[in-house]
């Protein structure tokens, strides 16, 4: 059994308040979780208006399948009106 384990920071430039960021943010952890059936969630930066860093598990029985899922996920995040700062990818062997 794998588990991958992505994390990412974006920066919202076109946000103006908490609010502007949590509707970008909330809209693109749903998706993520809907279209990729990850778990997905905001795990820091959340009383800042403009950054947000994402965290996003997968489980599954193949370490490929589970590389190819969260390599697509994070594609995905990029397609947002957003600015990718940074990101790290790790897949553990249960």
């Amino acid at each position: 059994m794998n588990v991958g384990i992505l994390q990412f920071s974006i920066r919202l430039p076109e946000s103006h308040s908490l609010k502007e960021k949590r509707q970008v943010v909330k809209s693109l952890v749903a998706q993520l979780n809907n279209r990729f059936n990850v778990s997905a969630a905001e795990v820091a930066d959340q009383d800042l208006w403009q950054t947000a860093a994402i965290g996003v598990a997968c489980l599954s029985n193949d370490k490929r399948h589970t590389n190819e899922v969260l390599t697509k996920a994070l594609a995905f995040a990029s397609t947002f009106d957003l600015e990718m700062l940074e990101s790290s990818m790790e897949i553990i062997d249960i």
